[in-house]
């Protein structure tokens, strides 16, 4: 069997390994009462994450460079990435609902590349000049690796919007800055200390507690108005979670921010190693290419992410609204910018 002919097996043995092990773990959900469907949708993911790195050594075999010059390759080192991701993922997480989400994604890539893209886009070529460095291994390598991580991520924080019905739930095991409370963003420790400090009792006033002392050393009257259901009233009426949903949702949260949290400094890693690549090539470390420009905005989006759960506190719902905007960022950045116009990042793609 030549390496063409091994290619073509492994591409398509892929995407059918992945569609099987999509249904597998949707399977589970249906079925939570059959325990082995989770570790058959896992040992799937596997089965297709090396199909995909035989697939892509035979490529590096056959063509003598790193394979990563096309669109059809680097799609799928963009799923392998995902079905890596996902097994570190499951594995930390421990939760079947996780592949329920990235199987779909990955499988869908699969089938984009070895189903839908014409054969000539699917053959390696010589590399053009501008791709003839060893820059091309570490730049464009490690900037699908940190989409993939920043995918999954953000498709785990969608998966967390599901599970709690975009409620804004209180968690108490999630990661949070040293600046979060765990109450719905409510500074509640803090006014615990203060209604103890009252002599009278409170006063149930539309929804709000008043405490009022007549005495407080000056002669003077205290009053403190205070939240005291910091939730708000559509969501007081809705329809409380429960504990496994409330387990899972914190699971999610959890394991969505430290996948970002990993995706986000191979980012940055990628973007520099890329400004020294485009020094060398261009003689520019910055040329507001487009590409370059929504890689900048990805950047932003998930440094807002970081920054608001590391310094601001923020925890559950708002955090992973930013993270699934993320997700249609990163796909723009990787893809869309090929597809709505040329620029310096044209090569081995649609222009």
């Amino acid at each position: 069997m030549n390496l063409v002919v091994l290619q073509n097996w492994l591409d398509n043995a892929s995407f059918a390994i992945l569609f099987l092990t999509m249904l597998v773990f949707w399977g589970g959900v249906a079925f939570p009462n059959l325990p082995y469907l989770a570790a058959l949708g896992t040992a799937g993911m596997a089965i297709a994450n090396f199909c995909i790195a035989a697939l892509l050594a035979a490529r590096w075999i056959e063509a003598g460079y790193f394979p990563l010059s096309n669109l059809y390759e680097s799609l799928f080192f963009l799923t392998w990435g995902i079905t890596t991701v996902h097994l570190i993922a499951e594995n930390t997480s421990r939760s079947r609902l996780v592949g329920v989400f990235t199987a779909p994604v990955a499988m869908a890539i699969a089938a984009f590349a070895a189903l839908t893209l014409p054969s000539e886009m699917q053959v390696s070529e010589p590399l053009v000049p501008a791709l003839k460095s060893n820059w091309l291994m570490m730049h464009v390598s490690v900037m699908m690796l940190s989409y993939a991580a920043l995918m999954v991520g953000s498709l785990l924080a969608i998966a967390f919007l599901i599970v709690t019905r975009g409620q804004n739930i209180q968690l108490q095991g999630s990661s949070v800055g040293a600046g979060g409370y765990r109450s719905n963003g409510y500074r509640l420790q803090k006014a615990s200390e203060l209604v103890s400090q009252l002599s009278t009792p409170p006063v149930e006033n539309n929804g709000f507690a008043r405490f009022e002392t007549n005495n407080n050393g000056n002669g003077n009257t205290a009053v403190l108005n205070l939240v005291a259901a910091p939730e708000s009233p559509a969501i007081a009426s809705s329809e409380p979670l429960s504990p496994q949903r409330l387990s899972l949702a914190e699971t999610l949260d959890n394991i969505s921010y430290r996948i970002i949290g990993l995706g986000f400094p191979l980012l940055t890693i990628g973007i520099i190693a890329g400004a020294v690549w485009a020094n060398e090539a261009w003689g520019s470390y910055w040329s507001w290419d487009p590409k370059e420009t929504w890689a900048l905005i990805t950047w932003l989006v998930f440094a807002a992410y970081l920054h608001a759960r590391l310094t601001r506190g923020w925890q559950g719902r708002r955090p992973a609204i930013l993270a699934a905007s993320g997700f249609v960022v990163v796909w723009i950045c990787y893809l869309g910018v090929n597809l709505l116009g040329k620029g310096l990042h044209s090569y081995g793609w649609f222009f």
